[in-house]
């Protein structure tokens, strides 16, 4: 890792977790786009399209609501500031937007921790 990476706290993950952070936005803000400019009904397609989709709707569900645990969690135990606005966030664009872009942040705060306490190691 070079010198600037360290710094700014951009490591490799961190930049991955951030690329995913801007395909899941964008993903599912076409498709959310196209919902509305067809003039369908998002929660009524989200549940009533057939079983296969409600399936998908519970996963997705079950998945959004461990990972905002984890995100209060974590974010409490690392420190970090306004992580409920990851959640609120999530709620008007997309939980494959707000996670990633946690994570991201979550990298760049680690090294932080690390150089505070060097008896902890990074995972």
């Amino acid at each position: 890792m070079t010198m600037d990476a360290k710094q700014t706290g951009w490591n490799a993950r961190a930049i991955t977790y951030l690329v995913l952070a801007i395909v899941g936005l964008v993903g599912t803000f076409v498709f959310n786009a196209w919902t509305v400019v067809a003039g369908r009904n998002f929660f009524g397609d989200l549940v009533g399209s057939g079983p296969v989709v409600s399936s998908l709707s519970v996963d997705l569900l079950i998945v959004a609501i461990a990972g905002a645990v984890f995100i209060i969690v974590e974010a409490r135990r690392l420190g970090m500031k306004r992580a409920w606005l990851y959640i609120v966030l999530s709620l008007v664009t997309a939980f494959a937007f707000t996670f990633p872009l946690f994570l991201a942040m979550r990298e760049r705060k680690l090294p932080a921790l690390s150089s505070e306490r060097p008896d902890t190691v990074e995972g």
